[in-house]
């Protein structure tokens, strides 16, 4: 029996794809390429692998992206761009000081331990001397805030006489960065020179809870040894 044209329409629509949404092509792009990017390095990831594990195409990423240098560069930005969303989302300023700098270490050694990619793409862009660093605007953009923000804790601290004096905003996000860095940058030769007791769960947990604890120590005012209080 002969098919209607109602009937060869229809068929036709399913066997057709889908089209998919640009933006969710872009996120799918950005979230393969932060993986291949991470593992590979620049000169060793792979455009054609990235589009097989999308389903798209290298003409299509280069359409979007500009070239394999425009994606990378793109993939850093959003890597930037989650953690300090992140740390946005915390809204310290609601919170006393002492509680929002110890939110703010915990939430930075959380981070970085549970997105390691995230941190071996700032090795990478370091081999690379921070050069697709120095050409985006956003990543600048993006980083400036967070020293605002710990400034703007730092204040709050010591006008309330809690925090002592002459503490650097800048210093202390470098000493808060270093501490949760090192827990992931150098994971593998750490374990497999002491062994891995302080990378289990609960070794983590500590680590996180200890950062913490050091970085407040350092910040925190300490009482006048000649007060008999």
């Amino acid at each position: 029996m002969a098919m209607t044209e109602d009937a060869t329409a229809e068929d036709t629509k399913q066997m057709r794809p889908a089209k998919r949404d640009p933006e969710g092509v872009r996120r799918d792009i950005l979230t393969v390429a932060m993986e291949e990017f991470s593992q590979n390095g620049l000169s060793g990831a792979r455009i054609d692998e990235i589009a097989a594990r999308t389903r798209t195409s290298k003409r299509m990423i280069y359409y979007y992206f500009g070239d394999k240098e425009g994606l990378y560069q793109r993939v850093l930005e959003e890597a930037y761009r989650k953690v300090r969303g992140g740390e946005s989302d915390l809204e310290l300023s609601g919170l006393d000081p002492v509680a929002a700098l110890d939110k703010l270490c915990r939430f930075t050694f959380d981070h970085h331990r549970r997105n390691p990619a995230f941190i071996r793409m700032v090795m990478i862009e370091n081999i690379h001397h921070g050069r697709h660093m120095q050409l985006s605007d956003t990543i600048r953009g993006l980083n400036r805030p967070a020293i605002e923000e710990l400034q703007s804790v730092l204040k709050r601290g010591q006008a309330q006489g809690l925090f002592r004096p002459g503490i650097d905003a800048l210093e202390l996000h470098w000493q808060i960065s270093a501490l949760s860095f090192f827990n992931v940058s150098n994971a593998a030769s750490f374990s497999l020179i002491f062994g891995d007791v302080l990378f289990t769960p609960e070794g983590q947990e500590q680590l996180s809870r200890h950062v913490a604890d050091m970085v407040l120590r350092y910040v925190l005012r300490q009482p006048d040894r000649h007060d008999p209080g």
